[in-house]
């Protein structure tokens, strides 16, 4: 005889610690269990076997829903399919999905790429993904992203003016999907269609000032500067070796030699994955031995303001040059490395040994074969001949400066 709401609301586990079962037609049946928690079930034979399918938990499912399901599961098997069977391909189906979604892919990738790049790049390019990706095709699975749909999620960044931002996550996206392709888990990259299709990125400069009288005007005002010594020395140490600032302020004291007058910046620091030699003038060591003093025995060669334990802000550099009275328009941290790779090219030095001592990442395949120490005879005498140059615009003279011809 069939259930009844009323039965199944009112069934009690049996005495005896067995489930109790009651039957309501097609195989189907309440179990109750000695805990007095309710289940649906279903009891079928398929290929000459008999199985059972859950059919949800009591009261959550009621005797209405249980039945659709019951009905279900019968169309299935007059059809030839194994109900069981398939829902456990469909279960496998969607883990499988939540594996291959583009953003389980995407963090698979950065997790596998991440030890080449600097720390900075590393943060700066997750943090992409999950501001301006992830929200909206971070769940989809990465095979069924289409170019219209990820054009879609581009054109949110796109419109709120972030061009570069725009152009920048297109182009992980595109790595993202060549790592799908390669690891069998997507066919095709639909990046690689959306050429053309975002507004072209407008390439701004960093501000900086190559008129050498401008020059030795602001290395007199960092001369003079109020603020922290430690400030005044990355202000100091910022021209004189025109790394970018955050190879500059994340500098650790074991990677300089101050009697060798050298400082190796490890390749997991560096931007482009590579070792970098920054041979240390004179003024450089100068500075760097009055800086020790204070901070040596810290980790840091610019030790945050409220712990030696974190470098100094990313933005305490640029922060200086504005009490300095030079807006972002005028100057800014990257702009050192600006002012001497124009000035050292006019006076003439090799442009490889520039280039290399910039740590530029050459895409000329004969200029990327150079290893990390490469010029560094030359890149020594021209860092030298460099600060010299700077100290006589400092001092207000005329310079003619040392170079030699390329």
């Amino acid at each position: 005889m069939p259930l009844t709401a009323t039965a199944c609301k009112n069934a009690k586990p049996r005495e005896d610690d067995k489930p109790l079962r009651l039957a309501d037609g097609d195989g189907m049946y309440l179990e109750v269990m000695p805990s007095g928690a309710k289940y649906w079930r279903l009891k079928y034979r398929f290929g000459g076997k008999e199985k059972r399918l859950a059919l949800g938990v009591y009261p959550a499912v009621s005797l209405a829903e249980a039945r659709d399901k019951r009905t279900e599961a019968r169309r299935l098997l007059s059809e030839g399919i194994d109900p069981g069977e398939l829902r456990k391909q469909t279960k496998a189906a969607k883990v499988l999905s939540a594996e291959n979604s583009f953003e389980a892919v995407a963090r698979e990738w950065f997790v596998k790429f991440k030890p080449t790049w600097s720390d900075s790049h590393a943060e700066r390019t997750i943090r992409r993904f999950e501001r301006d990706v992830f929200p909206w095709i971070g769940n989809q699975p990465v095979s069924e992203i289409t170019a219209p749909i990820l054009l879609a999620c581009l054109r949110r960044t796109e419109s709120r003016g972030a061009i570069e931002t725009a152009h920048r996550a297109m182009q992980n996206c595109g790595q993202v999907f060549r790592y799908a392709i390669a690891t069998g888990r997507a066919e095709r990259n639909p990046a690689a269609d959306l050429t053309g299709a975002l507004a072209p990125a407008i390439s701004k400069s960093f501000a900086t000032i190559t008129d050498p009288a401008k020059i030795g005007e602001l290395l007199r005002a960092i001369a003079d500067y109020q603020g922290t010594f430690i400030t005044q020395c990355a202000l100091k140490l910022a021209p004189l070796v025109f790394v970018r600032p955050g190879e500059l302020r994340k500098a650790e004291w074991q990677e300089i030699d101050l009697e060798q007058a050298v400082w190796v910046i490890p390749a997991e620091r560096m931007k482009m994955g590579g070792k970098h030699i920054v041979p240390l003038s004179t003024q450089a060591v100068a500075t760097l031995t009055e800086l020790h003093a204070l901070t040596g025995r810290s980790l840091y060669v610019f030790p945050g303001a409220r712990t030696n334990g974190r470098p100094m802000s990313e933005n305490t550099v640029n922060a200086a040059l504005r009490r300095l009275g030079y807006s972002k328009d005028d100057m800014t941290g990257h702009g050192f490395r600006h002012m001497a790779s124009t000035l050292l090219n006019e006076q003439g030095w090799h442009r490889d040994a520039i280039e290399r001592q910039l740590a530029h990442s050459e895409r000329n395949n004969i200029r990327a074969t150079y290893n990390y120490a490469e010029y560094l005879p030359e890149r020594r005498k021209m860092m030298q001949a460099w600060a010299d140059y700077l100290d006589g615009l400092k001092a207000g003279a005329k310079v003619t400066p040392l170079f030699k011809m390329a």
